[in-house]
């Protein structure tokens, strides 16, 4: 095959698909990136069999045909070369080579026959959303992934698609964060599915403000085709985490006794300052609400001690309560909301954040000290 591409083209295509490839892979076939090139377009493939991911750029396809070469080797060498356009020729030897301007490169490769195949999916089950609708998903739940191997189940985020809705849950055992928003979902595309870790990343990196993704699903992996306006596509693949998710409804308080408005930029800005005077040891942040206001206070005795006052509409009566400041910063990070409330009972159940609008968010207390 031979071909002319522009340095950004080739870069954009090597971008998007070489965070799956793994350094550390017995099989040498899976450190390389897969290259078609056929019609006017140059088609790159990584996977690490879990997650697989595919994106087509513009090139001038001079002679089509299919080869893999080391990914890291190719965006090294395409990232420091000076000039805009690079030519690529491959032999029937999967040698490749390289030239732009004074500079010329050959890369030893492997047969495209070598490269696992991508796995097929029927059309029965399937939605299309907003690529927006679900980047902001799982910007609201993503950070409470579970990262302890032993609740391999918690290792994703856990998606439901039913009643005209999507929902997105993800848990560690110590909180937990819940989106829905109104889907259109066919009858036959109803169905439950867990989405690793890798592959959630992923998604956060390459889905965009604009344009659509389609999700396919089956048994054991799910597809995302997110497609931008100018009809240029990106596919991820992944292989979905088997066994059943908990009961997530069971965590979430049926009751509340009191619910506090909270200006969510001064409230999570202070808890960032409280935070520093914690340690390993003495890792909470006491919540103190009184009248019109919240006190915020940290104390580590090896550290020292940090007070904050926030003005807020209160007029209940007092309650203290500590949580991981980290528990609750996380959240405030990805809500793009001015107000946040915050549900509570008592200093021993669980507290929760809300917002106006479909998220919902418990987190555990800590031991008041």
């Amino acid at each position: 095959m031979n071909l002319t591409i522009a340095k950004d083209q080739l870069l954009n295509g090597l971008q998007a698909v070489q965070n799956v490839v793994s350094t550390r892979t017995t099989l040498p076939i899976l450190s390389n990136v897969m290259m078609r090139a056929e019609g006017e377009r140059l088609e790159f493939t990584a996977t690490d069999l879990d997650v697989t991911i595919c994106s087509g750029v513009e090139a001038k396809v001079g002679k089509g045909g299919a080869t893999t070469v080391p990914v890291k080797k190719l965006f090294g060498i395409a990232r420091e070369l000076n000039g805009g356009e690079i030519e690529l020729e491959v032999d029937d030897k999967n040698l490749c080579s390289l030239r732009c301007g004074p500079s010329f490169y050959k890369i030893h490769g492997l047969s495209a026959d070598e490269f696992p195949p991508l796995p097929k999916f029927k059309d029965d089950k399937k939605v299309t959303i907003p690529q927006s609708t679900l980047k902001g998903m799982m910007r609201k739940t993503s950070f409470a992934i579970s990262t302890d191997e032993a609740r391999y189940v918690l290792n994703g985020i856990f998606l439901s698609l039913k009643d005209h809705k999507l929902t997105m849950v993800a848990t560690d055992g110590r909180r937990l964060a819940l989106v829905d928003e109104e889907v259109d979902v066919p009858e036959q595309s109803q169905g439950e599915f867990i989405v690793p870790a890798k592959a959630v990343n992923e998604l956060n990196r390459l889905l965009q403000e604009k344009g659509e993704v389609e999700i396919k699903y089956s048994e054991n992996q799910a597809a995302f085709t997110l497609k931008d306006e100018k009809g240029a596509s990106i596919l991820i693949i992944t292989k979905l985490i088997e066994g059943n998710y908990p009961n997530y409804r069971q965590v979430i308080p049926s009751e509340t006794k009191e619910r506090v408005a909270l200006p969510r930029e001064e409230f999570l800005h202070a808890l960032r300052r409280a935070e520093i005077m914690t340690s390993d040891k003495a890792n909470s942040v006491k919540l103190a609400f009184g009248n019109n206001n919240l006190a915020i206070t940290a104390n580590a005795p090896e550290v020292g001690e940090a007070k904050e006052s926030i003005a807020v509409n209160y007029k209940g009566k007092e309650i203290a309560i500590a949580f991981n400041p980290k528990y609750l910063i996380d959240p405030l990070n990805a809500l793009p909301n001015d107000e946040v409330f915050i549900e509570l009972i008592d200093e021993l159940s669980p507290g929760v954040v809300k917002i106006n609008g479909p998220f919902l968010y418990v987190v555990m207390p800590m031991r008041l000290t």
